[in-house]
């Protein structure tokens, strides 16, 4: 049996403000990697709230997974955390 592994990334934004359209950029780049994005944020009395979570499902090419999270990495106020899980298709 083939096996294939599944990706869960967790994107932790600290300066949403100031990161979002890098972020976004990067995401565009990568996005037929991406199998699902949930996105939350903060709930606060302003409405922008400074800080946020993505969840990203990840599915593909390892390498390109890789170049994907190194670019956010690159970008501050970011912090990425990953999880891969082993199954067998």
């Amino acid at each position: 049996m083939k096996k294939k592994n599944h990706y869960i990334y967790g994107v932790h934004v600290t300066e949403r403000l100031k990161s979002a359209i890098d972020v976004q950029k990067v995401l565009t780049e990568f996005g037929c990697l991406i199998k699902t994005r949930l996105g939350l944020h903060e709930l606060s009395d302003r409405c922008e709230s400074p800080n946020g979570l993505l969840i990203l499902e990840m599915e593909g090419d390892e390498k390109r997974i890789k170049q994907m999270v190194s670019k956010l990495k690159k970008i501050q106020g970011i912090d990425v955390k990953g999880m891969i899980f082993d199954h067998k298709v």
